[in-house]
């Protein structure tokens, strides 16, 4: 049976007027099943899906950071009942095994009771993708099952983003990208003549080529504030359904507290033609969607990373390394005193547009390696929690939030 492409969904009957689908209130399983069962899921008949949740980093289910283990069930189940062949895939963040974040945020527990295939869509090697209409990239690595696959279904997390604005089933199509050249995303030059941040164009020019056949959005615990993993977990329940996932995000920006025409991914992919985010074009059920909205706190217009005594020396850093600084802040500030001298304060120093840094400064991310021998460098792209707190402890760390231990910096592997 042939492929269905990647920007043609056989689930959007009215591409001019796309249905959305909203249900809440019942748990994960239950809304998921009840927002699907508003849509012909037959075309998948005899075709291989692939779902794509959310499982970029190694974090319990509940935390608001991965897809709810039961939503993906769900998913499994009501497909596998329209006689798909059903499998879950994954290419994490940079740092993390797939296998490690399906564990840990209970994927792996209902796709071994379904006896459903996991892949680490980081195992093979790419196939190299042409973005013909792209302004920020010309090409992306995209994990070679996205095109085996004949249908692929995006299943994000409903979050706030620290970079993006928020980041729901159209981002969530960067986890389709090959190992680390997700970071590269992060890492673009100013586009001449654009105002917005390359990432952001670079989203929309992805969108030309990957887009999901449907959308399940997870709103039972989404993140507001800090996303996509330094936020706080917000208890919502609720799931968004929908084929065009513009449509899908835009109808989860609503119920969010925000609109979709402030986010420049969404706006610009929507002048494309990629999807339609006016609320007035997309037919949402029910009927009174919109009193289930709940405004997420949004994330903080000038970011900045405070901690008392602690000076970061932030020069074009990406969101993966600010994150993880955040969290490790979070986590573990009140120790960096209990290794590292206090008399002036700690500097750490992340980014890769650092002409020098001063001596005894906290090296932290593979941007940083330049300046290794002016104090303690920690390698990686970026680095998780116990790498760091390894390192400048001398002793071998775990972090319930990262699943790795780490000796002398080094990730396990």
């Amino acid at each position: 049976m042939a492929s269905i492409s990647l920007t043609d969904s056989p689930f959007l009957k009215l591409p001019t007027r796309p249905s959305v689908h909203v249900a809440a209130g019942d748990g994960p399983y239950a809304n998921t099943r009840a927002a699907l069962a508003q849509v012909d899921l037959s075309p998948s008949r005899g075709r291989r899906v692939l779902l794509k949740p959310n499982a970029g980093r190694v974090a319990p289910a509940g935390a608001g950071i991965t897809t709810d283990p039961q939503v993906v069930a769900a998913a499994i189940d009501a497909f596998r009942e329209d006689g798909a062949e059903v499998a879950v895939g994954e290419s994490p963040i940079v740092g993390v095994k797939a296998q490690e974040a399906f564990d840990a945020g209970g994927i792996t527990s209902i796709a071994r009771e379904r006896d459903c295939i996991l892949i680490d869509m980081d195992a093979r090697r790419f196939i190299k993708a042409p973005v013909p209409a792209g302004i920020a990239i010309d090409s992306l690595k995209v994990c070679p099952e996205v095109f085996e696959y004949d249908i692929v279904v995006s299943i994000p997390v409903m979050k706030m983003h620290m970079h993006t604005g928020v980041t729901l089933s159209v981002k969530n199509m960067k986890g389709c990208l090959w190992r680390r050249s997700k970071v590269e995303l992060h890492m673009l030059p100013p586009v001449e003549g654009r105002d917005e941040k390359p990432i952001d164009i670079a989203i929309a020019d992805m969108a030309g080529v990957l887009r999901p056949h449907l959308s399940i959005i997870d709103g039972t615990v989404g993140m507001e504030g800090l996303g996509p993993s330094a936020g706080e977990a917000k208890p919502f329940d609720v799931v968004v359904v929908g084929a065009d996932a513009f449509a899908a995000d835009a109808v989860a920006c609503k119920l969010m507290g925000t609109q979709a025409q402030n986010i420049p991914h969404l706006r610009i992919g929507a002048e494309r033609g990629y999807g339609v985010i006016d609320l007035d074009s997309i037919a949402v059920t029910p009927d009174n969607w919109r009193d289930l909205s709940s405004a997420f706190a949004l994330p903080p217009e000038n970011l900045s990373i405070e901690f008392p005594n602690v000076n970061v020396l932030d020069e074009n850093s990406c969101s993966a390394c600010q994150s993880t600084l955040l969290l490790f802040l979070k986590h573990y500030g009140n120790r960096l005193f209990d290794y590292l001298p206090s008399d002036t304060g700690v500097r750490i120093a992340i980014g890769k547009g650092h002409a020098e840094v001063p001596d005894g400064t906290l090296c932290i991310g593979n941007c940083t390696a330049p300046h290794r021998d002016h104090g303690i460098f920690i390698k990686g792209c970026p680095p998780v929690s116990s790498q760091i707190l390894t390192a400048i402890s001398g002793k071998p760390s775990v972090d319930s939030m990262d699943g790795h231990i780490g000796t002398s910096g080094e990730p396990k592997e």
